[in-house]
């Protein structure tokens, strides 16, 4: 079995990246051959809307027409048994590469056509577990007071319908920075996050890595 892990976090080494890095962890403990991707080292866009895998007859065979650097990942999710993708929030949605990566993705799988029954057809693929993984600056409380869960589970609803199943997982009031001294914030005690990071991160960790053993077994 084979899991791609794509980081859609700028940041090296820090709450997103160690997260799925321990989703990947337990893949591999459950026997899968895993791949570690940082959607930031690549340059690429989103759907460009030229609609190659639109067209009547055409052979893109569900994957994007367009060729950049992130083609070969998306033929390594393509053919890959699981897709776990990590990203931050920014402003209630994925980042932008997580974004742009996933229109390349779901748009070639999704048509314009149903069937007898008024579903929505798929372009036939290689069945696959998916799974996000949210980190997020906001309290719990403030997430479900903006419907975080709502807004983020547009995405997780979309990779649904495309392949049929996807797990999510939200970690909130995560620590964003060291040293909070150096940075211009008063809105929360800097302090009272480190010593939550330092408390509830190891806790985080072991929901990650039970979410990717899960997903290899």
């Amino acid at each position: 079995m084979n899991a791609l892990f794509l980081n859609g976090s700028p940041r090296p080494n820090w709450n997103t990246y160690k997260l799925l890095l321990s989703a990947m962890d337990g893949a591999k403990d459950a026997g899968a051959e895993c791949e570690f991707v940082n959607l930031y080292d690549y340059k690429f866009t989103g759907c460009k809307s030229c609609f190659s895998c639109k067209i009547k007859g055409n052979d893109t065979e569900g994957l994007c027409d367009a060729y950049d650097e992130i083609t070969p990942i998306l033929e390594k999710a393509y053919e890959t048994d699981i897709i776990v993708i990590g990203s931050p929030v920014y402003f209630a949605h994925p980042s932008g590469v997580v974004r742009c990566f996933l229109e390349r993705l779901m748009y070639p799988l999704m048509t314009y056509t149903a069937d007898e029954n008024g579903n929505l057809i798929i372009v036939p693929h290689k069945p696959k577990k998916v799974a996000m993984i949210y980190t997020m600056n906001c309290p719990e409380e403030l997430m479900k007071e903006y419907r975080y869960e709502i807004i983020l589970g547009a995405t997780v609803n979309t990779l649904k319908m495309i392949f049929g199943n996807c797990e999510v997982l939200y970690f909130c009031d995560t620590c964003q920075f060291n040293d909070y001294k150096n940075y211009n914030i008063n809105i929360y005690d800097g302090n009272k996050k480190i010593e939550r990071r330092k408390n509830q991160f190891p806790i985080d960790l072991k929901k990650t890595y039970e979410l990717g053993k899960k997903l290899a077994q």
